[in-house]
């Protein structure tokens, strides 16, 4: 036992930490890119809130729903090839966008496509996980999860870029870097050594018909990385409407939300690897409606900015222990689980932006939207003391922690 506790990664593992975050960081700028040019695209094509709420939303729903075959075929065929080849097909759309985008049917198909940026998360932890002992998985899972960093990365240059040489360059800058990324991954990137078979592409489905764990790790997932995306997504248009900043001064204050989330994940998984999963998820669960509520109030930019930044810290921390909690429980199958909990956080993340806008469109407020937060977050904290914190004791790799 103390010698697996204190087994170090294998030889190789900080160089696939970091070309993984280094990938996840590219694809998550470009799965970024639609939000900070909301505003801009909303003038210029007329649009209402709710449907320019859509076009913010769009990209997420691909990016969401795609994590789940891309952990099941990274678990197969190993995250080198399907990252790589990733890289490459997202280029098209990145392309097209600016030549066929300008309008709000071109916006929508062609936004969705870059969706498939998102789904890179299902492809990295797998990847990563493979690489490191059980006792630094949660550490390292939220370094890789630092990638949400590409966020703030398009919240910050898009704006800029389209002020000084159009929209269109605002996708087209990134072609070059994804191209080069593929390169580099291929060219160095490695599989972590096996010790076994690799599972079927269908195999770790079975375990959703079987368990309840992964459904429980979903919903929270749903509602961290989901309010993270949100969030960070949305926040721009929150700023312009609530406190009339320009769309450059939103793009900047929106990624030092998305910062302060990256920075907190780590933390989270560090968190949980010291404390457990569960313990790190009940801070979390428990400071979120508090947060919530005073956001639903609109109140000032001094009480506004500290609901979103200590939400940011709440949601990077509640990432880290969900992946930690995944590791755990399913080191064999990350892959599969990872794609299904992956693509309910990406679907966190495409919710709100629409609820968001419909409450305004229909209220002139957005306060039922926050209110909403913090009543999730409730449900999430009861289900979390309920399920998990009943974990059985000797649940471990060799079973694989079977909540039945």
């Amino acid at each position: 036992m103390s010698t697996a506790r204190t087994a170090g990664p294998q030889p190789g593992a900080y160089r696939a930490l970091v070309l993984a975050t280094l990938g996840f960081a590219l694809c998550f700028s470009v799965w970024g890119l639609v939000a900070p040019l909301a505003p801009q695209f909303q003038e210029l094509y007329k649009l209402s809130n709710t449907q320019i709420s859509v076009v913010i939303a769009t990209p997420v729903i691909l990016g969401s729903l795609f994590r789940i075959p891309l952990g099941l075929i990274t678990d197969r065929f190993g995250g080198r090839v399907v990252f790589t080849g990733l890289m490459l097909v997202v280029t098209v759309p990145v392309l097209f966008i600016g030549l066929l985008g300008g309008s709000f049917a071109g916006l929508l198909f062609w936004g969705f496509l870059i969706g498939l940026a998102g789904a890179s998360f299902a492809v990295g932890v797998p990847f990563v996980n493979k690489w490191f002992p059980p006792h630094m998985q949660g550490l390292a899972l939220g370094v890789y999860g630092m990638g949400n960093i590409g966020t703030a990365v398009a919240a910050y240059s898009a704006p800029a870029i389209a002020a000084f040489y159009g929209w269109q360059w605002a996708f087209w800058v990134f072609i070059i870097p994804l191209i080069a990324m593929a390169a580099v991954f291929w060219t160095l990137g490695r599989d972590a050594p096996s010790t076994g078979p690799r599972p079927s592409v269908t195999a770790g489905l079975v375990l959703f018909r079987e368990e309840v764990m992964p459904w429980v790790l979903s919903l929270f997932y749903f509602l961290t990385f989901g309010g993270f995306v949100a969030m960070g997504i949305y926040l721009p248009k929150l700023l312009v409407d609530l406190f009339g900043f320009t769309q450059t001064g939103a793009g900047m204050r929106a990624a030092g939300f998305v910062v302060l989330a990256t920075l907190s994940r780590p933390v989270g998984g560090w968190l949980a690897d010291k404390i457990g999963g569960s313990r790190t998820l009940m801070i979390s669960f428990a400071l979120l409606p508090v947060m919530a509520l005073i956001l639903s109030f609109e109140p000032g930019i001094f009480l506004f900015t500290i609901g979103a930044l200590t939400s940011a810290v709440l949601f990077g921390l509640g990432n880290g222990a969900v992946f930690k909690l995944v590791a755990e429980y399913y080191p064999a199958k990350t892959g599969a689980v990872t794609g299904v909990v992956g693509a309910a956080g990406g679907l966190g993340g495409f919710f709100p932006p629409l609820v968001l806008g419909v409450v305004r469109d229909a209220t002139g407020a957005y306060t039922l939207g926050f209110i909403f937060l913090a009543v999730f977050a409730v449900g999430c904290l009861l289900v979390n003391a309920l399920f998990v914190r009943k974990r059985p004791s000797g649940a471990d790799t060799a079973t694989e922690g079977r909540v039945r």
